[in-house]
């Protein structure tokens, strides 16, 4: 497969899965109410059944590099997030192992520290990053990113790089919902090893033949020469039961 189809844009396949957040908000309106302090979204769900299914299917945690697949070790998810809620407001990407034995409220704790730091004046390291590549001649710059394409190709890049870059990672997580916007289809990077996309929509109100319900849509962008399509689609189901029903899952207090 990676030898037919060298690149990933020649190898996303397109998936929309509508996830019914009937029992998850309820759940999210107990846990909220027990934990002011620590409040969870939608979004935190959806990391921990992301988490959880990675773990369930580790041959969704692979990516191809240098003609070759490989297998991941750790789950490494990315995520974006405004700095403030505004027009030209920054946004910071933000890269972190999860660890599928912590609990809930570990992951909120996590991830909500996470966001504070990237949301402070701090630089990151994409951002220091871009400071030194954005003075480089354009010309330049090319050559550059060929010569780092080149040796990931070969194994040949320092760990130093690759390890809090947020486009080498288990997924890519884009939670649109947080901007009340709907779901979208997100392209692959050639750039990094990111095999998976996921974009969560708005929870929107969906009529359905037993009646309305509360729903948001994701919609995955995945390298299908990872694996292929009938094992990634039960990965999601996992995904999917384990966001429907969290109480089933998840401690209703820490």
């Amino acid at each position: 497969m990676p030898i037919l189809m060298p690149t990933r844009t020649e190898s996303a396949v397109y998936f929309e899965q509508w996830i019914d957040l009937t029992k998850t908000l309820l759940f999210l309106d107990g846990w909220n109410a027990a934990n002011p302090e620590k409040k969870a979204t939608v979004f935190h769900v959806f990391l921990w059944a992301a988490t959880y299914s990675i773990s369930q299917r580790p041959r969704l945690n692979r990516f191809v590099m240098g003609s070759r697949i490989w297998q991941r070790t750790g789950i490494f998810l990315s995520y974006a997030a405004k700095k403030r809620m505004e027009d030209g407001a920054p946004l910071v990407v933000l890269k972190r192992q999860f660890d599928p034995s912590h609990t809930f409220a570990q992951l909120v704790d996590f991830v909500a520290s996470d966001v504070k730091e990237g949301r402070s004046n701090k630089k990151t390291h994409v951002d220091k990053e871009l400071n030194i590549f954005l003075r480089i001649p354009a010309p330049l710059l090319r050559v550059g990113m060929g010569l780092l394409r080149w040796l990931d190709s070969w194994n040949l890049l320092p760990a130093s790089f690759i390890d809090p870059d947020p486009l080498y990672c288990s997924m890519f997580v884009a939670n649109l919902g947080s901007l009340k916007l709907d779901s979208a289809y997100h392209h692959l990077y050639e750039y990094g090893n990111c095999p998976f996309f996921a974009a969560i929509g708005r929870t929107q109100t969906v009529v359905t033949p037993d009646g309305p319900r509360e729903m948001c849509s994701i919609k995955y962008s995945f390298d299908e020469r990872v694996e292929d399509g009938l094992y990634c689609a039960k990965g999601l189901g996992l995904l999917k039961a384990r966001m429907e029903d969290p109480e089933a899952t998840l401690a209703p207090s820490p």
